[in-house]
């Protein structure tokens, strides 16, 4: 189904050890897999043929090379407030080796210690949100999950927290839209591997 307005492509970035392993993943730079590389490659041919205003991408390199392998690295402009969520101390953790020293902790309630909160992630969700409807067309955005989903949230206009409860697989491309005028966002297409 296409739309005419304005729409917005997701895209996770392709697997890393970290993302394979369940590892938090915020601002440690670690490459992608080969699997990762081999699926970035496809991304080009799962997106329609339409022409993209913008491509924005995390400054990380998973979500660099993720834009690059799909050939898009050429037009890929960085922005900043599109890293991934930072975990500060849990950094690298497993969210069952987490659950192991805090019992009943859930990322978007809870935050991280020397890390952001879901409310901080989401400031620079609605950034990106205020940029982007200053563009006249299409965007394709390459980012982390855990930021993805709190942008999904604030995008519908619910709170950042929210996030929670939207899913992404790497190398998935995600689609957000409007409806019947450009005052209801909407998702057209989520999770899409």
């Amino acid at each position: 189904m296409s739309s005419a307005y304005p729409e917005i492509y997701l895209v996770r970035h392709g697997q890393t050890e970290w993302s394979l392993s369940g590892r938090h993943t915020g601002r440690t730079d670690i490459p992608l897999t080969a699997a990762g590389e081999g699926a970035a490659r496809k991304v080009a041919g799962r997106l329609p043929a339409i022409d993209f205003a913008a491509v924005w991408s995390s400054p990380s390199q998973r979500a660099k090379s993720t834009s690059a392998l799909a050939g898009f690295g050429d037009a890929r402009v960085i922005k900043d407030d599109l890293a991934e969520w930072n975990y500060g101390a849990y950094e690298g953790v497993t969210t069952k080796d987490i659950l192991a020293q805090r019992p009943g902790w859930q990322l978007f309630r809870d935050g991280c210690p020397d890390g952001e909160s879901a409310a901080d992630v989401g400031a620079r969700a609605d950034r990106i949100i205020g940029e982007l409807r200053g563009v006249n067309g299409n965007i394709l955005i390459f980012s982390s999950a855990h930021f993805l989903r709190v942008f999904a949230a604030r995008w519908l206009g619910l709170p950042p927290q929210r996030g929670a409860h939207f899913v992404l697989d790497t190398t998935s491309i995600s689609i957000l839209g409007y409806e019947h005028d450009l005052s209801e966002p909407v998702i057209r297409r989520w999770n899409q591997v």
